[in-house]
């Protein structure tokens, strides 16, 4: 029973209002959206809450945001839509979320029961839609199942792996009264699974067996919070660290086994190291994020498998022994029980060439600006922890092969769905929960230009990121692909509004880049500003075909 409006008499909750309350006790600070016609009990209930809506300029926006806000704390990001285009509209965002292992939940408002028997103006089947890319997905029937929905909603969403969870609920239903008796669910957190004590001493023992092991780290291990054991673990066993895309500092980059990032579609120097591995250690490694088949293409590497979840299915991922429960737990448990003397010098030596590499490009004052000259740049402005966002594009091979990182969720890149505009969304998230760092969008021109109106979402509610973009003028990752296999390029051209004048009109800040001296110092006022900055910078992607050709050539030479 809630008190009504004038205070003298008391009122049943309706379900909107049992969601919203059900919402509050899963620790729901902020929900992304936008309101519809069918879900304005919704919206009236949270606006009586103490949850803040952030209203979006489109729901693609808002699950971005949902999705990076449930990466970078664990828990499941909230966004809201209307039924039929508003739902639609959420798809790209929920998958990402669901393929990058970020825990998500998505409502939606639908037509009323009454009326899902026949066709109907703006209907969907969204349980059918959102089925393929989430954990699970509950139409609200009932209003006295609100309370169970939303709990199972949320812990399928924060459960390991997580992903994406949906809850529909149709108008008719969000008006319905609840019995009194009906309140939230309270929210449990399970123990820590451990790893048995056979399998840890089994892997224990091939660990010390192996000439050439190395470390495989990947999103889970991000997850677990295992940073700090496996830097100790790499260190204390002197094994290479090689790291996914979504990885990206699980071990310092200073730390002498924190070798390279996996992941760019040309085979790189990290490539020859797993291939002279013998053994490779798959910690918190996900499939999703680089292929076995990439690494493994013969499927006669031995592979250890420490993770709190089993091994994939996969003929080219074919464990040896499978280490399951907390990772930090496992692997402070397996080095107790094994040593290694021998320092992994090949490793060593492609560290010392990968980082002269970018020494090399530290100097170049050329314009327009290599990506290498511009990503060192931008890490002598960033701080250990501050946070770069990636979108999808050219730019995004270049920060997983040159941007360096000192802790992980310092990078965040979409690489299991790997989806173009997630960039400018999900710095708004990041900044919005990151008051006190700072936060940087690091996008290409075509996928700013997807949801650059987050801009103005980013100016109402006082989150004062900055993004750099990286302008060409064209889709230049699939340009790089095309020049690769056909030696020409078509249909990625396009021209772009001035930016500076883009982001004046906004009521954000505005640069341009006019030469590579200019880019440090631009960064440095740009994250003084107390709004949202967008500095265009102009890029040499010639060096795209110039890497392939130099890898291909380093590649030939070592074989």
């Amino acid at each position: 029973m809630e008190e009504n409006s004038r205070g003298k008499e008391k009122v049943s909750l309706n379900t909107a209002q049992l969601l919203v309350k059900c919402l509050e006790e899963e620790g729901v600070k902020y929900i992304f959206g936008i309101p519809g016609e069918e879900n304005l009990e919704v919206m009236n209930a949270i606006n009586d809450s103490s949850i803040k809506f952030i209203t979006t300029r489109h729901e693609q926006g808002a699950a971005f945001m949902a999705d990076i806000y449930g990466r970078l704390t664990g828990k499941a990001g909230v966004c809201l839509a209307t039924l039929g285009p508003g739902a639609t509209n959420l798809v790209t965002g929920v998958a990402d979320a669901h393929s990058d292992g970020a825990p998500l939940v998505a409502i939606t408002g639908q037509v009323g029961t009454e009326r899902m028997h026949i066709t109907s103006h703006q209907f969907l089947d969204l349980c059918k839609m959102f089925e393929p890319i989430t954990k699970r997905t509950k139409m609200i029937v009932r209003p006295n199942t609100v309370n169970e929905i939303v709990r199972i909603a949320f812990k399928y969403a924060e459960s390991e792996k997580p992903g994406a969870c949906h809850i529909d609920l149709p108008v008719n239903i969000a008006k319905m009264p609840v019995e009194e008796c009906e309140k939230p669910l309270i929210k449990k957190i399970p123990p820590k699974e451990l790893a048995e004590l056979d399998t840890i001493e089994e892997a224990a023992a091939a660990i010390f067996k192996a000439k050439n092991p190395i470390i495989l780290a990947g999103s889970s291990a991000v997850r677990g919070q295992a940073s700090e054991a496996l830097t100790k673990f790499a260190t204390d066993l002197k094994i290479p660290v090689v790291m996914t895309m979504m990885s990206k500092g699980i071990i310092p980059c200073d730390n002498p086994y924190s070798i390279a990032t996996i992941g760019i579609p040309q085979k790189d120097y990290v490539n020859k190291l797993i291939e002279k591995a013998d053994m490779v250690i798959a910690v918190g490694y996900d499939i999703v994020e680089y292929a076995p088949s990439k690494w493994n293409p013969k499927g006669d590497i031995e592979i250890i498998h420490i993770d709190t979840r089993s091994a994939h299915i996969n003929k080219l991922y074919q464990t040896k022994v499978e280490v399951i429960g907390d990772i930090s737990d496992s692997l402070l448990k397996v080095a107790r029980r094994t040593s290694r003397k021998d320092e992994p010098k090949y490793a060593l030596d492609i560290k010392e060439k990968l980082e002269m590499e970018n020494e090399s490009y530290s100097k170049d004052m050329s314009f327009p600006m290599k990506p290498q000259k511009i990503l060192a740049d931008v890490r002598t402005v960033m701080g250990a922890e501050d946070i770069v966002v990636s979108d999808v594009g050219a730019h995004k091979m270049w920060i997983a092969r040159h941007y360096n990182c000192y802790k992980p969720n310092t990078c965040i890149i979409s690489n299991g769905f790997a989806t173009m505009g997630i960039g400018v969304p999900g710095a708004v998230a990041a900044k919005l929960i990151n008051p006190d760092k700072k936060v940087l969008a690091i996008t290409g021109d075509g996928g700013f230009m997807m949801n650059s109106q987050e801009i103005e979402t980013a100016i109402r509610i006082g989150t004062p990121f900055v993004t750099l973009i990286f302008n060409d003028s064209n889709y230049g990752l699939i340009k790089w692909k095309q020049l690769e296999q056909y030696g020409k390029s078509c249909y990625v051209d396009f021209t772009n509004p001035d930016f500076v004048k883009l982001a004046e009109g906004m009521n954000a800040k505005g640069y341009r880049i006019e030469k590579a001296e200019d880019l440090i110092p631009t960064l440095e006022e740009a994250f003084k500003q107390t709004v949202p900055v967008i500095i265009d910078c102009p890029v040499d992607y010639g060096e795209n075909i110039r890497l392939t050709e130099r890898l291909k050539e380093i590649y030939a030479s070592d074989n």
